[in-house]
């Protein structure tokens, strides 16, 4: 029965339409354009469709439904707008549908509906499955729905107030470096969010705009590394500037924290005037960017 199966996913694999077909067909696209960024996604090692997002080449929408008919599922929207049960939302946790971008739409007659931004998220799915012991049917979904569904279901929180002042996220276990940084963002006119470890500011991501993450590298959870993949993962927060602070203040360290993506990088102990300038600095080019 496994044999079959994989025999069926491979032929269903290869018969597949490419996406980039799809959009040409649609008139989205031009064949040439596809040619080229087949090439480009390839040499930068990314997925086509995350460049599609990058060059905002095609809208989150456009992208969603080229996904749905690509993998012969249906395209699903607005969906955070209707109310769903505790005991639905307790059938795939808060940290998983954060981690994964899903969110459970209804179980109906043993079939279990999930929003998903990823159709190659199979294993995830067989997971909640088996745990369940139901079917599990996919929509596709855009990355903005699925987080906005999952901020106000989950989170329960409403989008954050318009501001004036740049809002800073800090991430450090530590209490007293979270409060030094604070207080002296705050006496420069910034407002600041603190959060005491990677899950906790992914929450705060997930609900909050913000214009600078300031992160530790050493967390519970998830460490300063994955905090910043996490950002990186998603359109909307791709471009955030992020700085890491760090006890291991190595010229290694350094190196790979700029190589990794980082927009800086500060060395413990914390210096107020230094912390001044980076920030001054990272919020500056991030709106010249």
């Amino acid at each position: 029965m496994e044999l079959a199966q994989q025999t069926a996913q491979r032929i269903e694999r290869a018969t597949r339409k490419k996406l980039g077909e799809i959009f040409v067909d649609r008139g989205i696209l031009s064949a040439v354009t596809v040619e080229r960024l087949v090439g480009y996604a390839r040499k930068k090692g990314k997925r086509f469709g995350t460049v599609l997002e990058e060059l905002e080449l095609v809208t989150p929408d456009e992208l969603a439904q080229a996904l749905a008919q690509q993998h012969n599922m249906k395209f699903l929207a607005n969906f955070h707008r209707y109310r769903y049960s505790e005991e639905l939302l307790r059938m795939i946790p808060a940290k998983v549908a954060i981690a994964n971008l899903i969110f459970p739409l209804k179980l109906q007659e043993g079939k279990l509906g999930v929003a998903i931004s990823d159709p190659t998220l199979a294993e995830v799915l067989r997971t909640i499955a088996e745990e369940h012991n139901v079917g599990v049917v996919p929509y596709v979904a855009t990355h903005r729905e699925i987080m906005l569904a999952i901020k106000v279901h989950y989170l329960k929180s409403a989008p954050a107030a318009a501001s004036d002042k740049k809002n800073v996220l800090v991430v450090d276990d530590d209490q007293a470096v979270s409060q030094f940084i604070t207080s002296s963002l705050k006496r420069k006119g910034y407002h600041v969010v603190c959060a005491a470890d990677g899950m906790e500011a992914f929450k705060e991501i997930m609900s909050n705009r913000f214009d600078l993450v300031i992160t530790d590298k050493e967390m519970p959870k998830l460490n300063g590394y994955a905090v910043l993949e996490s950002l990186r993962t998603f359109p909307e927060t791709e471009k955030i500037p992020v700085i890491l602070i760090t006890s291991t203040a190595t010229v290694d360290e350094e190196a790979t924290a700029l190589k990794r993506g980082f927009f800086d990088f500060i060395p413990k102990p914390l210096r107020e005037a230094t912390l001044a300038v980076k920030v001054e600095r990272a919020l500056a080019m991030a709106e010249a960017y």
